[in-house]
């Protein structure tokens, strides 16, 4: 019994001195979200089990190889000891009713972080290889930036145009997701609470260019973020090759295609206009209006010669508009 008592205070201290430790050093980056409160709180559960079942084994470990070691001069063995019934029940009951009770917090949890808000702003989150698009049906707003208001819950419609992405901003905990396929539509909730700036990044391994596939975040007060809304809604330019800038951006072009000769994925639009490209089957094209078009719209019909085919989203095309597709034309002419 002396043992015991003695084993448990330890085992106590070092469950307290543990769970400090792992509270002081912020495993967690900042929340910034309302659905980060319910996770938190369950990641802080978690935290203290750990800490638990760490000095548990620590402690009975360290104090045997201390306290029962063999002395100097003995030879036999150590009592030989049968089986506990008792204990035996007593580590398979617990353990149970724990497991059980974090499956009902965690339960909790994802009910809280999927609660409907009827007033949600809703925003379309399209992912592709290798960057995010994101659309505000209501405003005709469409941006690479995901800028949100705070304090106001924000129902993000997820879908890939090519394979499976995982839309994860670490500071707001909750992650979806993105499928390919018309009506695989996934959602998910957030509501921001702390202004600031932030980054999607894509949680699940979609190919070559995957550790880049990152955009900002901007969580702003909610004035300013209706502001922003109508001055997009404006900002659509005059200029074909501003407008071609514009939608490069938007729809990920240049994830794949550099401005400064650099071979990324795809070839660079550097002085790629009226230039003999060679193709992978012998043959070769000049790039003109109609090449770009026909590469956009059947990326696999044309391979540039050293490039590898199936890596172009083939539903790009049927996104994109032909005034568009112009546009893109028109800059990339402008790329000398």
């Amino acid at each position: 019994m002396k043992h015991l008592i003695i084993v448990a205070i330890l085992v106590a201290m070092v469950t307290v001195a543990v769970g400090a430790l792992l509270e002081s050093i912020q495993l967690l980056p900042v929340a910034a979200s309302a659905q980060a409160a319910p996770i938190d709180t369950l990641f802080g559960l978690h935290f203290k089990v750990i800490a638990f079942l760490f000095a548990l084994i620590i402690v009975f470990i360290v104090y045997f190889l201390i306290v029962f070691r063999r002395k100097p001069g003995e030879t036999g063995d150590g009592k030989h000891i049968e089986g506990h019934t008792g204990i035996e029940i007593l580590w398979t009951i617990a353990p149970l009713v724990v497991v059980l009770y974090f499956s009902y917090l965690g339960a909790q949890a994802l009910a809280e972080t999927r609660r409907v808000d009827p007033q949600a702003l809703e925003v379309k989150v399209i992912g592709q290889q290798w960057t995010w698009r994101f659309e505000y049906p209501e405003a005709g707003v469409t941006s690479t930036m995901l800028n949100l208001p705070q304090n106001r819950q924000v129902l993000l419609k997820l879908t890939s145009t090519d394979v499976i992405h995982s839309f994860w901003v670490p500071e707001f905990r909750v992650k979806q997701d993105a499928v390919p396929g018309e009506n695989m539509i996934k959602e998910l909730r957030i509501t921001p609470t702390k202004l600031g700036e932030y980054k999607v990044r894509c949680a699940e391994m979609c190919g070559q260019q995957h550790a880049y596939m990152e955009n900002p975040v901007v969580v702003m007060q909610a004035a300013e973020f209706e502001a922003w809304l109508e001055q997009e809604a404006r900002a659509i330019p005059t200029d074909p090759v501003a407008r071609g800038q514009k939608w490069s951006q938007q729809f990920g072009c240049l994830a794949c295609h550099s401005l400064d000769g650099k071979v990324l994925v795809g070839p660079s639009w550097k002085g790629i206009y009226g230039k003999r490209e060679d193709l992978a089957d012998g043959t070769s094209v000049t790039v003109d209006d109609a090449y770009i078009i026909e590469s956009i719209k059947e990326p696999n019909k044309k391979i540039t010669k050293g490039f590898q085919p199936n890596l172009m989203p083939a539903a790009l095309g049927a996104q994109l508009t032909d005034a568009q597709i112009q546009d893109i034309i028109e800059y990339i002419k402008s790329i000398k």
